[in-house]
């Protein structure tokens, strides 16, 4: 067994929720099949470009008892309502719940389990099958804290639910390892805007593995940013599925800015007539940093839509490697299905891998994907010279207008501004380096 699994088997071990809810079979389960499958190797088409070797050579503690103590401006932007995790705990202290719409409902995870009702929680014991599911299964087997925030039938709000996850140097004698799961869950015509903010104080080499479930029934609308700036030595391994009742409506942006290593799963299944998803995102990928996103979309209903803009650049000696994959499901007629995938390599040892994959098998479809990948455009460039701009400041111009295309997804003004800030101010780390 590699250091890796029996750190997190040893984790299980310990796990004083592994029980709760009625859990513990199905949470064995997990374990078992982790332990008798192993990590995925590079011929594993999902992990092709993700190479775990250095990754199964280390091992995690558990999360410390004590909170960690982290730079408490970083919560200065984000206001309440909010929950903040610190190294995968709770921090009750700076989590704020004041605001929040009636008819909603904010909790963390570890709340859900310690009410021991199999019914709140029965979305913990979905399984994983196949082999390469490797951190979802270690998910279902180890996660203990996380956030359920459900909306109840036409319940609109506007104001921004904030959920805030911060790795922490401080007080931390070793690696560790948390897993969080979570739930957003909208019922009939209810419309929320969430905000994940994945941040990091200070330099620290902790590992992160969350996976998130979104359930829209139907006419329901989420816009929903997850915002990843952690520490140059993070790890993380993100998951997100999606599931999308008839007429809904799914807004999302993810900047991906930090972390040595972090790849996102995003997995949306369009099951209902008419749901409709636009899903943009940014992989800014600089030092020697490792950037790995995976769109699944599945449209299985008719008439549903997807609208997919990402952007991704490469500096220093990083890699960003992104897929992006369209199913269109037989009887999914009326679809349309729009895929743009382009990348600027902004130094010669920067490496960036894009796939876009396009499998119909229906008729009547509008369906298009295209990816590039090259560098500034020069005459653009020589424009900007040529009017007195220097150098360093026309690259910084056009790479910025490069990127905030993505951001468009929003139409809230205040919601755009506040991740273009997030957005610009990681760019200027870039061009500072």
């Amino acid at each position: 067994m590699s250091a890796l699994l029996d750190s997190f088997a040893t984790a299980f071990d310990a796990l004083p929720a592994r029980d709760a809810a009625g859990l513990g079979d199905s949470r064995r389960a997990a374990l078992d099949a982790v332990l008798r499958d192993g990590l995925p190797h590079a011929r594993a088409e999902a992990w092709k470009y993700t190479p775990l070797r250095s990754l199964e050579r280390r091992a995690f503690a558990a999360p410390a008892e004590t909170l960690a103590t982290f730079d408490p401006a970083l919560l200065e932007s984000i206001p309440a309502p909010r929950l903040v995790f610190v190294n995968g705990r709770l921090d009750g202290v700076n989590s704020d719940t004041s605001g929040l719409p009636e008819g909603v409902s904010l909790q963390p995870l570890s709340d859900v389990l310690a009410g021991n009702d199999v019914r709140e929680a029965n979305f913990l014991a979905r399984r994983f099958d196949r082999g390469d599911e490797i951190f979802a299964r270690l998910n279902a087997a180890l996660a203990d804290e996380g956030v359920v925030l459900r909306a109840d039938t036409d319940v609109r709000s506007d104001t921004p639910i904030h959920l805030v996850f911060i790795g922490s140097a401080r007080g931390a004698a070793a690696d560790q390892a948390w897993h969080l799961r979570h739930l957003i869950e909208l019922r009939e015509g209810a419309a929320l805007t969430v905000v994940e903010h994945v941040l990091g104080d200070g330099a620290h080499n902790h590992l992160a593995n969350s996976l998130t479930h979104v359930h829209l029934a139907k006419g329901a609308k989420l816009r929903h940013a997850r915002v990843q700036d952690e520490a140059t030595g993070a790890t993380l391994l993100a998951r997100t599925d999606a599931v999308l009742a008839r007429d809904t409506d799914y807004q999302r942006l993810d900047l991906e800015l930090g972390a040595g290593l972090s790849r996102h799963e995003l997995n949306v299944a369009l099951q209902g007539e008419s749901a409709q998803l636009h899903a943009n995102g940014v992989l800014l990928a600089n030092g020697k940093r490792h950037l790995d996103t995976r769109l699944g979309i599945d449209h299985v209903a008719r008439d549903t839509a997807c609208e997919l803009t990402w952007r991704g650049l490469g500096a220093g000696r990083s890699r960003a490697v992104f897929h992006g994959g369209i199913l269109i499901r037989e009887g999914a007629d009326g679809t349309a299905a729009m895929l743009s995938n382009k990348n600027l390599l902004l130094s010669e040892g920067a490496e960036i891998d894009s796939q876009p994959v396009l499998e119909i098998h229906a008729d009547e479809v509008q369906a298009a994907h295209g990816a590039t990948v090259g560098q500034l455009d020069q005459n653009a460039l020589f424009y900007l010279r040529s009017r007195g701009v220097p150098a360093e400041q026309a690259r910084a111009l056009l790479t910025a207008a490069f990127c905030r295309e993505t951001l468009a997804v929003f139409e809230d003004a205040v919601l755009r501004e506040t991740l273009t800030a997030r957005l610009d101010a990681a760019l200027a780390r870039m061009e500072a380096a």
